[in-house]
């Protein structure tokens, strides 16, 4: 499975929320953590996307 990392602008174009929301998520525990990439940041885009998915999926009521 090829995982990569992505940033912060594109995790933002991804979920379509702020950044400030977005590290608030973080914070609270709903949102996946940032990876440390010396002194950069990135995120996981398949955890990224599977929390889309997941709201995709509760917004429906689909719980599977």
């Amino acid at each position: 499975m090829n995982q990569r990392f992505i940033r912060l602008p594109e995790v933002l174009g991804i979920v379509g929320l702020g950044k400030t929301v977005v590290y608030g998520k973080i914070k609270e525990g709903t949102f996946p953590r940032q990876v440390k990439l010396g002194r950069i940041s990135g995120w996981v885009e398949a955890e990224v996307q599977a929390w889309v998915n997941l709201q995709i999926q509760r917004s429906r009521g689909n719980f599977s």
